[in-house]
């Protein structure tokens, strides 16, 4: 079996990570597995970039002036939606020509249009959408919030500047969406429980299949190694407790860093110890920008995308806290996992379905400040840390192993495979 896995960016963000692993996965399962990405970042030979072109770049632009006039030439949300209006016919490449499976994972900016998809889908060939946020059943968002317009059909979107009106440009690309959709077999699979609910609760998916299934990572090379070791090579102090943020864009509001840093104020003010105790790992773009605004050390890095990098920093702390305000399956929740490292995140997206209460971790109330600040106490103080690390890996080794994931998607190609046959 023949396996073409497309995404736009081959490491850079979530979806990219996710499907970059998948690849690995598959190959290690027997499956000829090759990736289709717009921006290719290294030399891997099973990783196939598109030919760079002015074109290309041209496509992306134009669709974020469309997104641009649409806001009344306001940069509001910019770049948080897509309408898939411009992209790449990938048909005629060798490497879809000879695929038994079409496999989409995140094929926004400038990758895939709506057009695209229908030309892939008329190929004839099983296609399954990996869905990394709620774009594919939405009609511009990738994340809702509150906004349930997508169950019906999007409208007066509050994403655009002004709250868009009846006919908005969220309504128009809904209904291009449903129109690509109908009389369509496409198999969905959401990376959590919260993402799946959602999108069958979307008009868009009616009719398709929808599951779920987590992301893989590679537990042999994410696992529990030599603490003190690890923050040498990291250069980080050997004599305190250290939690780790870390996100693709630290000031990205949905990632939660203000809530994070209420919650440090508030654990400094109750617990004026800790101030000399604990330490906090910043990872991310814009790392810097929260030097001064936490009540303890910062020890700020920029993006890291080096694996190996990554799992020394794990190894090197000693929680990992997420207080994103909307997530699917965070690749860095895992990571930290695999690694033996507990974590504290809100009861929010699939975060509580990976984090178990107050046995591989803490799930704080919703937007609750002091709930979050008692899960880092807990989690540092008072659980029996040894056994809340010892879960956290036992769970990332029987759930989100590569050998685990790519069975569970081999049955899935298995199934799209014979319903086309």
């Amino acid at each position: 079996m023949r396996v073409l896995i497309i995404n736009t960016s081959e490491k850079i963000g979530g979806a990219a990570i996710a499907a970059r692993r998948l690849m690995e996965a598959l190959k290690s399962n027997g499956i000829k597995a090759k990736m289709l990405v717009r921006d290719k970042q290294t030399d891997q030979l099973t990783v196939i970039g598109l030919k760079k072109s002015w074109l290309n770049i041209w496509k992306f632009i134009w669709e974020r002036i469309v997104i641009w006039k649409a806001n009344r030439f306001k940069r509001h949300e910019l770049f948080s939606v897509d309408l898939a209006n411009t992209g790449i016919d990938i048909t005629s490449l060798p490497e879809f020509k000879q695929a038994d499976i079409i496999h989409l994972h995140w094929i926004n900016q400038g990758m895939l249009s709506l057009r695209n998809i229908r030309q892939i889908v008329e190929s004839g060939k099983p296609v399954v959408w990996t869905m990394h946020d709620m774009w594919p059943f939405t009609g511009i968002c990738h994340y809702a919030g509150n906004c349930e317009r997508y169950t019906t059909e999007c409208h007066h979107c509050p994403s655009l500047y002004g709250g868009g009106g009846k006919k908005d440009l969220a309504y128009r690309t809904f209904r291009k969406k449903k129109k690509l959709f109908e009389n369509t077999r496409i198999t969905f699979v959401a990376c959590s429980r919260w993402l799946e609910s959602l999108a069958r609760q979307s008009t868009l998916l009616q009719g398709q299949t929808i599951t779920n299934i987590p992301n893989a990572i590679n537990t042999n090379l994410f696992m529990p190694r030599n603490k003190q070791e690890a923050r040498k090579r990291c250069g980080l102090p050997e004599d305190k407790k250290l939690l780790l943020f870390g996100s693709l864009k630290i000031t990205d509001k949905r990632k939660g860093v203000d809530y994070l840093i209420r919650a440090c104020e508030l654990l400094s003010r109750k617990y004026p110890d800790m101030r000399n105790r604990l330490g906090v790992v910043v990872v991310g773009k814009q790392a810097q920008q929260t030097d001064g605004l936490l009540p303890f050390p910062v020890y700020s890095m920029d993006y890291v995308s080096d694996e190996k990098r990554l799992v020394d920093i794990y190894n090197a702390i000693d929680l990992y806290v997420t207080p994103s305000l909307q997530d699917n399956l965070p690749n860095t929740i895992v990571e930290a996992m695999a690694c033996g490292v507990p974590c504290v995140g809100f009861n929010v997206g699939g975060i509580p379905q990976m984090i178990d209460h107050l046995h591989n971790g803490y799930v704080a109330e919703y937007q609750s400040v002091e709930d979050f600040a008692n899960g880092i106490h807990w989690t540092l103080n008072e659980g029996e840390y040894q056994e809340l690390s010892e879960a956290a890996c036992r769970k990332a080794v029987s759930c989100y192993s590569e050998n685990t994931i790519a069975k569970k998607y081999i049955e899935i190609y298995n199934k799209a495979t014979e319903h086309d046959a």
